[in-house]
């Protein structure tokens, strides 16, 4: 038996992918290192959603259920830059 696990993938990845790409002309001292970390700093704040498919999780939530994962996302994406730069700040004072 083939069993293709090409599709699945963390349901997240893409919408924080996508989030710091678009919000990365706001911080254009962030190198693409800091963009990477902000991505991996905001996923690791979010929990793991495995999905095969993007509208097999959103078809099933409620309306509430997807505003917190909005909210969620914005958390974890707004206080990403923020960590990213407070550390990058103090590895420059250092330095």
């Amino acid at each position: 038996m083939i069993i293709n696990f090409e599709q699945v993938h963390n349901y997240f990845e893409r919408i924080v992918f996508e989030d710091v790409v678009r919000l990365a002309t706001q911080y254009p001292d962030y190198s693409a290192d800091m963009l990477a970390d902000v991505a991996c700093v905001a996923l690791n704040r979010l929990p793991a959603r495995y999905v095969r498919h993007d509208v097999d999780m959103m078809f099933y939530l409620t309306e509430t259920e997807r505003r917190s994962i909005e909210d969620s996302l914005r958390e974890a994406i707004d206080f990403s830059f923020a960590f990213v730069g407070e550390r990058m700040a103090k590895r420059t004072r250092v330095a």
